[in-house]
């Protein structure tokens, strides 16, 4: 268990990444807005178990292979690209089978938001490289078993990202509410949360690769 103050030093520097928002946030957004607060505060805990899978590979050291390996990497790194602009590409044609509004909807709708979610953020190699470039730094060696702390520091920032994520899904799904009031505006939400997904699929297949 992290000292008091290693805890302390560790929270402040989460809040300050959590900020500025990153790619999962702007995941999480776009699903707000396009489909409402629901689908948005199942996307969060779909990203949350994303997370989870990277920091227990962090715990065991798995993440090691994408810092080591070009081609793991970049495979990983395609994949999740490709996922984001197949979800954006589905948003502009109208598929809206998955879609979860305040009046309709259903468990079904939502388990397959969640499952994406979840996809989308394993499928980033840099959520892993964050990870374990991150949550090493409030490691104490001396104080006990390494990837119990990794796994723990890991969970505690994976809340936090919770509890803000949410507020983010929170206030774009009332922006989501009250643009689907107004019929004009919901050809746009398609439009914004396809482009949304595709430009990050882009960003993530244009970014720097690992040499």
């Amino acid at each position: 268990m992290p000292e008091t103050s290693t805890l302390l030093a560790f929270s402040v520097a989460a809040l300050v990444l959590f900020v500025v928002p990153g790619p999962a946030v702007l995941y999480i957004v776009a699903r707000s807005v396009d489909q409402g607060r629901n689908a948005g505060l199942v996307s969060v805990l779909g990203v949350g178990l994303g997370s989870m899978v990277h920091v227990m590979a962090a715990a065991l050291g798995l993440s090691a292979v994408l810092v080591q390996s070009a081609t793991a990497f970049r495979t990983v790194k395609y994949l999740g690209a490709a996922y984001l602009v197949y979800l954006g590409i589905r948003r502009l044609l109208g598929r809206g089978d998955d879609i979860v509004r305040a009046n309709g909807g259903g468990n079904r709708s939502l388990r397959r938001i969640f499952f994406q979610g979840v996809w989308v953020n394993i499928l980033n190699p840099k959520t892993a490289l964050f990870f374990f470039a991150f949550l090493p730094q409030f490691v104490n060696v001396e104080a006990g078993s390494v990837g119990l702390q990794i796994f723990f520091l890991g969970a505690l920032l994976v809340v936090m990202g919770i509890i803000t994520d949410g507020a983010y899904a929170m206030a774009a799904g009332s922006l989501g509410e009250w643009m689907k009031n107004r019929p004009r505006v919901v050809t746009a939400q398609r439009w914004f949360a396809g482009g949304v997904f595709i430009s990050l699929g882009l960003a993530t297949a244009l970014s720097g690769s690992k040499d």
